[in-house]
């Protein structure tokens, strides 16, 4: 079957997930599947005019054997795609379009100067910002991967023909190429919507990254430094916020000393966990880097010897979505009308449905949950919804209350893309509530204790969320989709305790047997608790580097013909099964 059947059997089925859930889950494929995505995506944008084009110039009166949809497909590629239609050119299909390639051509500048394009890159950006849509008063947001280029660098280059301005708002206001430097996140920038910056040579090569603002809250908020040990992102895939946190720890290695912190990524899906690993490759962090290729955060030992030095902690659990902007949508879709046929209505998954009659008004449409991977989940009633998100969260609480017991940490940051308050403030104040955040001593990072960008970020947590607790509320915080700052509906909270909390039982620094007596080694010496040892030694003391990426170590052979290859394997050539902290060398290097 040609790339053009398969895409349009993509887009002619049933509703039922995004573009990108339909073409990447489906396993039945046999044209690559980016190919079919950009084709499906593209000519779904130009099909408003691609239509009138193909109904101006008649040809399926004359091409009976043509459907709407192929028609669309083969007409977009040949007007649009540089390399015009991708079939040979005796194929049936290629000849029953290029009969008619005149007619076409000729409607197709007709369109063009109906809108009162110029150009047909003037016609592009007026396309792509009717596309858009939603999106359109959105930013792009772009960080500046500090592993591999600076903010300079890219405004001298990638950036050089944008024109530099004060405000989010200027970079949406009028079509053209504009650029605002964040007044809150280093390295970040909001550039023009309609820009295609994944054409760069600096996003190819992994400098530029996409990625919302709000979404570089998390690892920022973190504020990972050298003297608080190594760095644990608790879900990882795709990578933004992993690579984020690379980026941060290799920005804050001392002058003349070398790097002692290791990030360890964790993903239990093993086909998200090689789209990590991809992405920490791409990014430049894989030195700083070490992945868990199908391991659950859940079942780690938090005392376990590898995480003796973890002293900070990013959670970014599976939520609802529901403060993603435009995640769940399926582009509209224009068919040109069939011959002996009325016209046709434009297509697409929306669930908003026309009550009939003189007073018709759209309904609202239904509550969709969509998951990491883009899968839908239809929402039929409130009591769904709220038994949805009861089992968000408590997953939520269950992570972030397992990352409390981790004996050296000292930071946590919990984070989500949703707007409900049961995913947010009401698993921090749980959270708090629990024995563990009691007995460690873990409470809430307050506002005047945050980084400075966030510190002065305005939108804060719910008062009445937080059970009236206006610190908790204030250290709690948020984004909006809807409320002109550019960025899409977020929460993050961060989480400390003090250096000593797991010492205030009693016995101190040291361990001791159940008749209270301290343990010592072979040669009399005390044993540390686990984490103690990073406090009083210092992250950068040698003993430390036994655990870390060193050549040599039969623990961290490469392992990347096996993720690349997407087998589900160890580095070590064992499976990477659920299991104890024997399982530990299946950390990528």
């Amino acid at each position: 079957m040609s790339l053009y059947h398969e895409t349009a059997d993509v887009l002619s089925a049933p509703a039922g997930g995004n573009l990108k859930t339909r073409i990447f889950t489906n396993k039945d494929l046999k044209s690559p599947q980016q190919q079919v995505y950009a084709l499906a995506l593209e000519t779904c944008k130009w099909s408003p005019v691609l239509k009138g084009v193909i109904d101006n110039s008649d040809i399926l009166r004359h091409e009976r054997k043509l459907s709407p949809m192929l028609a669309l497909l083969l007409v977009h590629d040949l007007l649009l795609s540089k390399k015009g239609i991708a079939l040979p050119a005796t194929h049936g299909l290629r000849a029953s379009i290029d009969r008619h390639k005149a007619r076409l051509n000729a409607e197709f500048t007709r369109a063009r100067l109906r809108r009162k394009a110029a150009s047909v890159e003037a016609l592009k950006q007026q396309i792509d910002a009717e596309f858009l849509g939603e999106a359109a008063g959105y930013p792009r947001w772009v960080r500046v991967n500090a592993l591999k280029t600076t903010v300079e660098d890219q405004l001298a280059t990638t950036f050089a023909d944008f024109t530099r301005v004060l405000s989010v708002s200027e970079v949406t206001a009028s079509p053209g190429k504009f650029l605002h430097v964040d007044d809150h996140i280093p390295n970040l920038l909001a550039i023009s919507p309609s820009f295609q910056i994944t054409k760069t040579e600096a996003y190819t090569t992994g400098a530029l990254i996409l990625q919302d603002k709000a979404s570089c809250f998390p690892a920022y908020l973190l504020d990972p430094r050298s003297e608080d040990g190594d760095v644990i992102d608790s879900c990882s895939a795709p990578g933004n916020k992993t690579t984020h946190l690379a980026a941060i720890v290799h920005s804050r290695v001392p002058e003349n000393e070398e790097r002692s912190q290791t990030v360890y990524a964790f993903e239990k899906d093993s086909r998200r966990a090689r789209t990590l690993d991809k992405m920490v490759k791409l990014a430049g962090a894989k030195e700083v880097t070490r992945i868990s290729f199908g391991q659950d955060f859940l079942k780690v030992d938090p005392g376990s010897e590898l995480f003796k030095d973890v002293g900070c902690l990013l959670l970014d659990p599976s939520c609802s979505g529901s403060g993603i902007v435009g995640r769940d949508d399926m582009p509209t879709i224009h068919l040109p009308e069939a011959a002996g046929t009325s016209k046709q209505q434009p297509t697409n998954s929306s669930r908003k449905r026309k009550r009939e009659g003189p007073d018709a008004t759209i309904e609202k449409p239904q509550p969709i949950l969509v998951d990491d991977d883009g899968k839908e989940t239809l929402i039929s009633s409130e009591k769904e919804l709220k038994t949805r998100l009861e089992a968000l969260s408590l997953f939520q609480l269950t992570l972030l209350l397992h990352a409390f017991k981790f004996p050296a940490a000292r930071k946590i940051t919990y984070s989500t893309c949703s707007v409900h308050a049961e995913e947010n403030e009401h698993v921090v104040l749980k959270a708090l509530q629990s024995e563990i955040a009691k007995q460690r001593g873990w409470r809430i990072l307050p506002r005047g204790q945050q980084v400075r960008g966030l510190r002065d970020w305005p939108v804060r947590g719910s008062i009445d969320a937080s059970s009236g607790d206006h610190d908790i509320a204030e250290g709690c915080i948020r984004s909006y989709k809807d409320d002109g700052r550019g960025v899409m509906g977020f929460f993050v909270a961060g989480f400390v305790r003090d250096a000593r909390a797991d010492a205030e039982d009693g016995d101190g620094p040291y361990l001791r047997d159940d008749d209270g007596h301290i343990l010592r080694d072979a040669l009399g010496m005390p044993t540390l608790k686990p984490g103690t040892r990073s406090e009083l030694l210092g992250p950068s003391d040698p003993s430390r580097a036994v655990l870390h990426d060193s050549p040599g170590d039969p623990e961290e052979e490469d392992s990347d013909s096996d993720s690349d290859d997407g087998s589900d394997v160890s580095s070590d050539g064992s499976g990477t099964s659920d299991g104890d902290e024997g399982e530990w060398n299946g950390f990528g290097d």
